[in-house]
């Protein structure tokens, strides 16, 4: 099973090149990281995290100093060479390096730390990738996080805390993290900062590691067999005593060969833990968490393949969303362009046909508005008597008429008929705006277009210009209409006129008493009758004209004047035109990227589960 270690150690290297080491948010690309096993080290500050990681790789790589030094995940990846190979370590972000001085390795740690953070002991997420190539090392993925604290030290801000505590907690709570839980055992097991973690996290204690430092520096005649026996607390996993190099022996520069002797030789010949000897210490821990790193993987197997099936159909439908890397070629490009401007247009025409909403606007605008319009005219005050009277009158001039004010009929109905200009303008207003809202509306739906914002803002002002003209057009079209009705009446209207009904004559005879109220009433009648014949006919004829002259035309021939001036463009203004936004060429590149992974990963998953 050492090689399914080996192959998950190189899809998290993989995942990191790519920048997939978890997280995520709104606009989070699939992660293949969290559906990985590893293990992750937590504990306080001073609780011997770094002594225990290089007990465990056997060697001194690690930074120290005072207060918080591990400022950045460190995610430490070991592989067991052949005895005789050269043992080196090499950096992800320093891929041609080898390091065979460990020093260097450290200082190397502490420069890639400040170049994130700076030098102002901020922490950072963003994780520092570290291969470990050793005969005396086992398999395995370790991530170093920043130690637990209570208290912000010199030149960090106070929030430091907090933050710590969240990104610590963001590693463990992941169902597929095994935790390693480090505590001093001169402290009472209780106030344990990454056993409190961990029993939040795990309360069943399941994928928890104790492992207990310091048990050399315990007070005389104490020890911490309870815990280690695991009747203090009870963990599902084993508890591992480890004893690391002092103060004094890191001063002094006493290597890892030597330290781990004097380990092994401490639980030998310890009256308290001899019993427990063969299970303590470093060697036997990496043994412990290597072995059951492979127990883990080997029954995720199935839930790591379905994760990854899960994450590429994710990314195929993205990348079928972002659509392919734009051509350099003119010609691909101009087919290009017309063919994202026919998308468009299909859109823009289902939304007036119906199959999208939207097209039934310009049904409300006749079926509604413009009746409302037409009812809330002042025809009434108009055609008021005195006002009759006072347009009869100015018609007449100086002599009164003899038979019928045919003079003061016209003016009448003219003044009356003009009041429908208002309605008519404002249908083909009304219908305007609801097709420039269509045209916004459908270049926001049409998906390939949303890549080129140039292009998006050619387009919708081609179509924009393009329905001011049908605009203008249509007006001339409804007006004059309103004017056909002004100029020429329909005379039979008025030859149909019933009898007047109080002297039997026609309303036109001049027995009528032409000087009486009710005369120029029923002078306003007649017209008001003519005029709502007139309404009728215009509240069908304007509709007509605003469907032939805007609706009708912006389906035919939107995009007509735009199709001409893109094909008279040069290659360089075809390729403005396709200038993507660059974020969406980043998130193409990553997708690529990231789809290559999880295809190269999927296949390694598949050949080690075929071959089990």
């Amino acid at each position: 099973m050492e090689s399914l270690v080996g192959l998950v150690n190189r899809i998290q290297r993989a995942c990191t090149v790519v920048g997939d080491h978890g997280g995520g948010g709104d606009n989070a690309l699939p992660t293949l990281w969290e559906s990985l096993p590893s293990v992750v080290v937590i504990g306080g500050q001073s609780a011997g995290k770094s002594s225990v990681l290089e007990s465990i790789v056997g060697r001194d790589f690690l930074p120290r100093g005072y207060g918080i030094v591990t400022r950045r995940p460190l995610v430490l990846q070991l592989h067991k060479i052949e005895e005789d190979g050269t043992e080196y370590a090499e950096f992800l972000h320093a891929p041609k390096r080898k390091f065979t001085d460990f020093a260097k390795v450290r200082q190397e740690i502490q420069d890639e730390t400040d170049r994130i953070t700076g030098k102002s002991k901020k922490i950072s997420p963003v994780p520092i990738h570290l291969n470990i190539y050793s005969p005396s090392v086992v398999n395995l993925t370790v991530i170093d996080l920043p130690g637990l604290t209570k208290v912000a030290v010199e030149g960090q801000p106070q929030s430091v805390v907090d933050d710590i505590e969240n990104m610590v907690r963001s590693y463990v709570q992941k169902p597929n993290s095994i935790i390693l839980a480090i505590s001093p055992a001169n402290q009472d097991i209780a106030t344990s900062d990454a056993i409190k973690l961990a029993r939040e996290v795990d309360p069943q204690g399941e994928r928890t590691f104790g492992v207990l430092t310091k048990l050399d520096l315990m007070d005389r005649g104490t020890n911490a067999i309870e815990v280690l026996e695991g009747r203090s607390y009870r963990l599902k996993q084993p508890w591992v005593g480890v004893v690391n190099r002092s103060q004094a022996d890191i001063h002094m520069n006493v290597d890892m060969i030597t330290a781990r002797r004097r380990e092994r030789e401490y639980f030998a010949t310890s009256l308290d833990y001899g019993h427990l000897a063969p299970k303590m210490g470093s060697e036997y821990l990496a043994k412990l968490l290597s072995k059951y790193l492979e127990s883990i993987i080997k029954t995720q197997i199935p839930s790591i393949a379905s994760s990854i099936n899960k994450s590429i159909k994710e990314l195929e439908r993205e990348m079928d969303d972002l659509g392919r890397p734009v051509a350099v070629d003119a010609g691909a490009q101009l087919f290009t362009i017309l063919q994202l401007c026919r998308a468009f247009d299909q859109i823009f025409k289902e939304h007036l046909d119906g199959g999208r909403p939207g097209g039934d606007r310009i049904y409300a605008v006749f079926d509604n508005q413009l009746p409302a319009a037409l009812r809330k005219l002042p025809i009434d005050r108009h055609l008021s008597a005195d006002n009759v009277k006072k347009v009869v009158s100015q018609a007449d001039g100086y002599q009164p008429h003899l038979i019928a004010p045919e003079q003061g009929y016209r003016r009448l109905i003219e003044g009356a008929l003009s009041y429908f200009k208002g309605p008519a303008e404002a249908s083909v207003d009304a219908v305007h705006s609801v097709l420039k809202n269509l045209v916004r509306v459908s270049i926001g739906e049409t998906q390939e277009l949303r890549r080129f914002p140039k292009l998006q803002s050619q387009i919708a002002n081609a179509a924009y210009e393009a329905l001011e003209r049908f605009r203008a057009e249509s007006k001339k079209t409804t007006l004059r209409l309103v004017d056909m009705e002004s100029h020429y009446l329909t005379v039979d209207f008025f030859r149909k006129l019933p009898e007047d009904v109080e002297t039997g004559a026609n309303p036109a005879s001049p027995i009528v008493d032409r000087y009486a109220e009710g005369y120029y009433k029923r002078i306003g009648s007649n017209v008001s009758s003519y005029v709502g014949m007139v309404a009728k006919t215009l509240k069908t004829s304007i509709p007509k004209a605003v469907v032939h002259c805007q609706v009708r035309e912006a389906k035919m021939c939107l995009l007509d004047h735009f199709y001409a001036q893109v094909g008279r463009s040069q290659g360089q203004q075809l390729a403005q035109m396709l200038d993507e936004d660059p974020s969406l060429t980043e998130r193409r590149q990553q997708c690529a990227k990231r789809m290559e992974l999880y295809k190269s990963a999927r296949d390694d998953i598949d050949s080690v589960a075929w071959g089990r």
